[in-house]
């Protein structure tokens, strides 16, 4: 009955930039958590960003730090990804997820940590 829809991906130059979207449905985006992961099959999550419920607590892995930034609008019930500089590396299936958990103002990027709900993911190919 929740639904995390992303929407945004693509395929891309290098150098150029994204800007990944996840709209919720059936509940409400505030109250949660929210990360951004990217996840190739048979392969560990990585290159993570998040956000906590109210927006005052972002985290980046090393490897995005500087190039992406994870931004929310709670009254447009939606979570964004956007992506800068673009690089062939950063091709992937990315993930958004949902963390109800969580206390208001954290968020975790740990490979460990089990979000709660997990968006279908969107394709982003960087390629020249």
């Amino acid at each position: 009955q929740w639904q995390r829809v992303e929407s945004g991906g693509g395929l891309v130059q290098p150098g150029g930039s994204l800007r990944l979207s996840c709209a919720a449905s059936g509940f409400t985006l505030d109250y949660f958590a929210i990360g951004w992961f990217r996840q190739a099959p048979g392969k560990e999550r990585e290159g993570g960003s998040c956000i906590s419920s109210r927006g005052g607590s972002t985290k980046y892995a090393d490897s995005v730090k500087g190039r992406f930034t994870i931004s929310r609008d709670n009254a447009k019930n939606t979570v964004y990804l956007q992506i800068n500089s673009l690089k062939p590396e950063d091709t992937d299936i990315y993930y958004c997820a949902a963390d109800h958990s969580l206390a208001r103002e954290r968020c975790v990027l740990s490979d460990s940590y089990e979000y709660d709900f997990w968006g279908q993911g969107t394709q982003v190919t960087v390629s020249s």
